[in-house]
């Protein structure tokens, strides 16, 4: 291995991991509506998705700062999060968990046609900060954007750790996801924490899309697929209903992207992390801190 491919290796596990914590964010939201509903929302990138383009229209109608396109984002996908679940999770019955799967099943095709038909298709140019920034570390570089990237989708991660651990509005949220009969019992409104929990899901969803698009430079309708398959593979790895797996999970798979891109292309890039995922459901069925158990 010579020093140059080791500097190119080093370069794309860092970018890597600056831009996997985008990943970290979907499989959060994926692994939050899991927890509190025992339930997969399979909407949950293509709601991103729609929020994220809410914020491109709000940026190409008025010319917003981005600071205001990504807010935009983050409050249009968490209205979309609240819309998927009436229309998908409140009054499906609760007995039958297929239908709700299928209804999100469902909601993502909607949404998805929705977005190419308003789009026709194509990208658009998307706004970002610190683009052009470089911090020189020897012969690595960190690109500005990709720093703003982490620096955002960190503090989203702060402040989700601090409402589900310090608010009111967490402690219920916690008591739902251990035992939610026994939390209805204490007054607790079960619906209002579910529905809640889509909303800040969403939130969390419209941040990860806008900051991947910020990344990117464009927004196109084919990254709800890429959103969608990513955040269930970061739930996987990390264990369904675990957040810090799905951090862990997000790091580790936006990582391991960036290096088979390096190593065999964009073509097979993909397929290599599918790989790993199969590795993972081969050697730790649970994920890394294992899977929730099914509650009473």
């Amino acid at each position: 291995m010579d020093y140059f491919f080791f500097i190119d290796l080093i370069q794309s596990t860092v970018d890597g991991l600056l831009f996997g914590t985008t990943y970290a964010l979907i499989g959060i939201g994926f692994t939050l509506i899991f927890g509190v509903m025992r339930k997969l929302n399979l909407a949950y990138g293509a709601a991103a998705l729609a929020g994220t383009y809410i914020g491109l229209v709000v940026f190409l109608m008025f010319d917003a700062h981005p600071a205001l396109v990504f807010l935009a984002s983050a409050l249009g996908s968490g209205l979309i999060g609240l819309v998927v679940y009436l229309c998908c999770f409140r009054f499906t019955p609760s007995n039958y968990p297929m239908a709700s799967l299928l209804a999100s099943v469902g909601m993502l095709l909607f949404i998805d046609e929705v977005v190419i038909h308003a789009s026709h298709g194509l990208p658009y140019p998307y706004p970002s900060v610190f683009r052009d920034a470089i911090i020189e570390l020897g012969d690595v570089w960190v690109r500005g954007d990709l720093l703003f990237v982490f620096f955002m989708c960190v503090v989203a991660m702060a402040a989700l750790f601090w409402l589900l651990y310090r608010t009111p509005l967490g402690l219920a949220t916690r008591a739902v996801s251990q035992q939610p009969r026994a939390a209805q019992l204490c007054g607790i409104d079960v619906t209002r924490v579910n529905m809640m929990t889509f909303g800040i899901a969403g939130v969390l969803g419209g941040i990860a899309g806008a900051m991947t698009a910020a990344a990117v430079g464009v927004l196109s309708p084919v990254i709800a697929m890429g959103l969608t398959v990513k955040g269930l593979i970061v739930v996987v790895i990390g264990g369904l209903g675990s957040i810090p797996g799905a951090i862990i999970g997000g790091l580790l798979v936006g990582a391991a992207e960036n290096i088979f891109l390096l190593l065999r292309g964009v073509t097979e890039r993909d397929i290599y992390v599918m790989l790993l995922l199969f590795i993972f459901l081969t050697l730790r069925p649970g994920g890394l801190f294992g899977s929730a158990q099914t509650r009473d």
